[in-house]
């Protein structure tokens, strides 16, 4: 074990350096010894906080606290801190593409020396919760511009790096992990299975330097992080990780969602950790009448008569506070679950609620299996099927595709569940992805690792309307699909093809294909086609096809109607049941 210091040494600057040496290092055992060392002579109060910023959030993780600090905010800050226009920071952000080095920039044109001693970790934790705390944006800017007064623009890069969660440094959960077991000499699997129950690092390097991570315990109301599935391209593959026989679950098109019940409280909490109760109210009623406490892995649908709405009519209860009356009966929704992570004995409010994580699949299936949901209306229970072979799953999948959803979850029965891990124990199997074929019109810079190239491309396809003349209309926007050579080599072909600029936002010559896919077509106005793709994304530049090739909007509104129907999930129900 790394030997600890009883003080802050440094500051938020060493902080900083530490990062700045972390990133310097492509070695993952260099970054882990970087950081232990750090973290092992780290103060009492320095430490939690230290550990957090290294995961790149200014809060933890499942702490449900945010800055509220947008683009307007910082800018201000900066401008007054620097003694300049707070319209300044846009020129340096167009330079970089890099909102933190934007500001240090600022700084450093301003030639800002820090006013008074700089910073200490705790002292920035300190100001982070204050501008979350704080209401309105120029109350949160005022305690920014406290704060950037204090540091130099080496030091106020790394703390807008925290506040705006753009750390980029290489760190992963796993790195950040055994940090904290080599530098208080703990078990790595201990600090793991600490992290799964908490979902606070900090909190976890307090645990193990005091030896005690055996006391970390799951808190209801502090969601888990879900566990994440990889994508398998046949069923070949599902059978050679996974061997046989496998569980098959429909691929449910709702909203990931975990559920929450300690002394009658029911919450609900989203993929990203959010408290979304407040959005499915009936789902919050309809749990008054379960009689267990625990946490379930499950998705919201829209429900109606026995059968899954199109997702996109789940979208018009996403993000409503308090839906009306009128929309809950226009998109009904129910909870469906297919996973226990938790559970108290039933009937019994008060009980010790029992972690299940450690428990293989079948165990936890059967647990849940006891709770009764397929009885209790505004709930549903995920039914299985099981494939020895492949001609067996081939034909569950086509069974599930008949039914018009889009895929089937494919799970080990032996598999733990691992709270934020993509693990082999869960697969997903998808029909092959609907593309079209699209014509670039506008290029913007990117952002992060990408600054500097053109990687934002908007796309259009060909309008066969009459009286159109066959122009193009604008269906989307993507950044994901190509490789770094790629990208390269078609930004110096649209820096040559620029017919006019607009801040970050080219206009380019509408002469590049690419082939977009995407999962679903839905009407939109933000773009001229009346229509837009959900998860876009580049498959390939079709250097075999013009301009004169692309789709044609009459296909995309044959698409939309095509994907309209809604999935017909195998679900058990009450009225089912």
């Amino acid at each position: 074990m790394l030997q600890r210091a009883t003080t802050t040494i440094g500051g938020m600057r060493r902080w900083a350096e530490t990062a700045e040496s972390i990133a310097a290092t492509r070695r993952t055992s260099e970054k882990v010894a970087i950081l232990a060392a750090y973290l092992a002579t780290c103060s009492a109060e320095e430490l939690p906080l230290a550990a957090v910023f290294m995961a790149g959030r200014p809060f933890p993780e499942r702490d449900s606290r945010s800055t509220g600090l947008g683009w307007s905010a910082i800018a201000a800050a900066a401008a007054a801190v620097a003694g300049a226009d707070s319209r300044s920071l846009g020129a340096h952000y167009e330079a970089s593409s890099d909102l933190s080095q934007a500001v240090a920039d600022l700084l450093a044109e301003a030639d800002h020396r820090a006013v008074g001693p700089p910073p200490t970790v705790p002292e920035v934790g300190r100001a982070l919760a204050a501008m979350s705390a704080a209401r309105g944006p120029a109350a949160k800017a005022a305690v920014l511009e406290e704060l950037l007064r204090r540091c130099d623009p080496f030091v106020a890069r790394h703390v807008v790096k925290i506040l705006s969660t753009e750390l980029r440094i290489g760190l992963r959960e796993g790195h950040l992990e055994a940090a904290v077991a080599r530098g208080f000499g703990r078990d790595p699997a201990q600090v793991q299975w600490a992290l799964m129950l908490t979902g606070d690092i900090g909190r976890v390097a307090e645990l193990a330097r005091d030896d005690r991570l055996g006391t970390a315990e799951l808190v209801l109301f502090r969601p888990l992080k879900s566990m994440l599935a990889y994508p398998a391209a046949d069923e070949a593959e599902v059978l050679t990780r996974l061997g046989a026989p496998v569980w098959v679950e429909d691929k449910y098109d709702g909203i990931r969602a975990q559920l929450h019940r300690l002394d009658g409280e029911l919450r609900l909490f989203s993929r990203d950790l959010k408290d979304v109760s407040a959005q499915f109210p009936e789902v919050l009623a309809a749990g008054a009448a379960l009689s267990w406490e625990g946490i379930l892995d499950g998705e919201v649908l829209a429900w109606r008569d026995g059968m899954a709405l199109p997702f996109l009519q789940l979208q018009a209860r996403l993000g409503r506070k308090a839906p009306s009356a009128e929309i809950q009966a226009q998109v009904p929704v129910i909870y469906v679950a297919f996973d226990a992570l938790a559970l108290g004995e039933l009937g019994k409010p008060g009980a010790t609620v029992e972690p299940l994580l450690r428990l293989a699949l079948h165990e936890r299936r059967q647990r849940l299996e006891g709770l009764g949901l397929a009885t209790t209306p505004g709930f549903g229970l995920a039914t299985l099927a099981s494939a020895a072979d492949a001609s067996e799953l081939k034909a569950v999948f086509q069974a599930s595709q008949q039914r018009g959803n889009e895929g089937l979850m494919v799970k080990d029965p032996d598999s733990i569940y691992s709270p934020g891990r993509r693990g082999y124990g869960w697969l997903k199997l998808k029909r092959p992805l609907s593309t079209l074929d699209c014509v670039v019109v506008g290029v913007e810079v990117g952002h992060g690792r990408r600054h500097g190239v053109l990687s934002d491309y908007t796309f259009a396809v060909r309008d066969d309307r009459p009286a159109s003349e066959g122009r193009l209309v604008t269906i989307g926007k993507a950044y994901s699909g190509l490789t770094d050579a790629e990208i390269a080599e078609m930004t110096r072909w649209f820096e040559a093809h620029t017919i006019s600029r607009h801040g970050r936002y080219r206009l380019v010559e509408p002469s590049v294909v690419v082939e977009i896919a995407f999962d679903v077509i839905h009407r939109s106005t933000r773009h001229a086609s009346g229509y837009a793709m959900r998860f876009p994304r580049i498959v390939r530049i079709r250097t075999d096809k013009g301009s004169q090739d692309a789709d044609l909007l009459s296909t995309v509104a044959a698409l939309h109607d095509q994907l309209q129907e809604g999935g017909r999930y195998r679900v058990l129900t009450a009225g089912e049941a």
